[in-house]
C-alpha cells in the first residue's frame, strides 16, 4: 500500500500534499499540549509499533504481498490526532531512510494511512464501543472491526490514486505516463488482497492489542474512551504518563521486533510497487500480469515512472543495507535503526513543540 516515487503524477502528488497539510498543521495544534507531557513516551511506542509492523509482510492471492499498519491501534490509544502524527512519522521514516513508500508520494500515502485510516477506525471503534467499560470484550470487537475496515478505506483510495493515473495522465498515443492500470484493474487488485487476508490481519492485530492493554493497564485505552475512564473516576479518566506505565507496550514492541524477520517469508511484491527494474523483467512482468487480472504492463516503462522513480535514494533500501549479505540479520537491524529513529523523531517533535510553546509564553519586554 505504500505507493513509490513514480507512481503517481507531481499534480497528483501536490494535490495529496495540499489535503494532508491542514491535517498535519491541525494535529500539531490538538497534541501540542499532550507532545509536552509524560505522555510522549505512549506516542513514541505507537508510533514505532506502526513501522515494526508493517514489515511483517503476508502473502496476498495473485503472489503479491500486503501487511498491516495499525490502523486502530494507534487512534485507540491515542486518539485521533496524535495517530495522524505517529502514522506520519512512521511512514517518513520508511520513505526517508528505507524507500518504502516514495518522497514525492508521501503525502498520498499520509492521506491514506495516517488520516483517512485512522479517522476511519477511530469512529467505527467509538461507534461499537459505546461507553462500555474499558475492560468489555466488546471494546475488543470494536477494534478488530475498525482495524479490518480502516485497512479496506485505505486500500482503496490507494486503488483510486493508482487507477486514475492512466486516464488522466498519458502521452499523446495514449500510454501511460505514471501507474499503467485503470480502475477496473487496481481496484479488484488492491481490494481482494486487503478484503481477505490483509484485513483479516489488522482485525487480528487490532483486537489483540486491545485485549492485551486490557490485561496490563486499561487506562492506556481512556484517550479515545474518555466517558468510560471518567465513569471510574479521576485517576482512571487520565491514561497512564511516563516511560514506565508504557513498559508493557515497549516489551510487546521488542517481541516484534525480534520476530521481524519473519517478514521476510512471503515472497513477491505488494501490488503497485514494482521498481523500474521489475518492470523491465521478463518473470516480474509475468508476475504483475498474474497479479493484474492476466494483464500484462506495458511493454515500455511509463516515461513519467522513470523519469520520478529516481527522485530518491534511500540509504537502505528495501530493508537490506548494503554492508550486510545476511538477510534476516540485515531486515532485523532495519527494524530496529527504523524503531530507533521514530522514537528519536517523536522526541525531537516534542522538544521542538516545546521551544514554541515557550516562546509564545515568554512575555515580550
Amino acid at each position: 500500500m505504500h505507493v513509490p516515487d513514480g507512481y503517481l503524477s507531481p499534480l497528483t502528488c501536490a494535490a495529496a500534499y495540499a489535503v494532508a497539510a491542514p491535517f498535519w498543521f491541525v494535529a500539531l495544534r490538538k497534541v501540542e499540549a499532550q507532545m509536552q507531557t509524560r505522555l510522549v513516551p505512549t506516542v513514541a511506542v505507537v508510533s514505532a509499533f506502526s513501522f515494526v509492523i508493517m514489515m511483517f509482510n503476508l502473502p496476498l492471492p495473485g503472489g503479491t504481498t500486503g501487511h498491516a499498519i495499525g490502523l486502530a491501534v494507534a487512534p485507540i490509544l491515542l486518539g485521533p490526532w496524535a495517530a495522524m502524527l505517529a502514522i506520519s512519522i512512521a511512514l517518513f521514516i520508511q520513505a526517508l531512510f528505507f524507500g518504502d513508500g516514495g518522497i514525492t508520494t508521501f503525502g498520498a500515502n499520509c492521506v491514506n494511512m495516517a488520516i483517512a485510516g485512522p479517522w476511519v477506525a477511530y469512529w467505527v471503534y467509538r461507534l461499537i464501543s459505546g461507553d462500555t467499560p474499558l475492560t468489555s470484550p466488546r471494546r475488543v470487537v470494536a477494534a478488530a472491526t475498525a482495524g479490518y475496515v480502516a485497512i479496506n478505506v485505505a486500500a482503496l483510495l490507494a486503488a483510486v490514486q493508482f487507477g486514475i493515473q492512466p486516464i488522466f495522465f498519458h502521452d499523446a498515443a495514449g500510454a501511460p505516463l505514471y501507474a499503467p492500470y485503470a480502475l477496473v484493474i487496481a481496484i479488484p487488485a488492491m481490494m481482494i488482497g486487503h478484503l481477505s487476508f490483509a484485513g483479516l490481519a489488522e482485525a487480528v492485530i487490532s483486537g489483540g492489542v486491545v485485549a492485551y492493554v486490557q490485561k496490563v493497564d486499561p487506562r492506556l485505552l481512556s484517550l479515545s474512551a474518555r466517558r468510560a475512564a471518567a465513569s471510574l473516576g479521576a485517576q482512571a479518566a487520565m491514561p497512564p504518563a511516563g516511560w514506565r506505565p508504557t513498559r508493557a507496550l515497549w516489551a510487546g514492541l521488542a517481541a516484534l521486533l525480534i520476530a521481524s524477520p519473519l517478514g521476510l517469508l512471503a515472497g513477491g511484491i505488494a501490488w503497485g510497487e514494482w521498481g523500474v527494474d521489475d518492470l523491465k523483467d521478463t518473470a516480474v512482468r509475468a508476475q504483475i500480469a498474474q497479479a493484474s487480472g492476466n494483464v500484462v504492463p506495458p511493454e515500455s516503462v511509463p516515461q513519467g515512472m522513470e523519469r520520478l522513480s529516481a527522485f530518491w535514494t534511500a540509504p537502505m533500501p528495501d530493508y537490506a543495507p548494503a554492508f550486510l549479505h545476511h538477510e534476516s540479520f540485515g531486515y532485523l537491524l532495519c527494524a530496529m535503526v527504523g524503531t530507533g529513529l521514530v522514537v528519536l523523531s517523536v522526541l525531537l517533535l516534542s522538544a521542538v513543540m516545546g521551544g514554541g510553546r515557550a516562546a509564545r509564553a515568554t512575555p515580550a519586554p
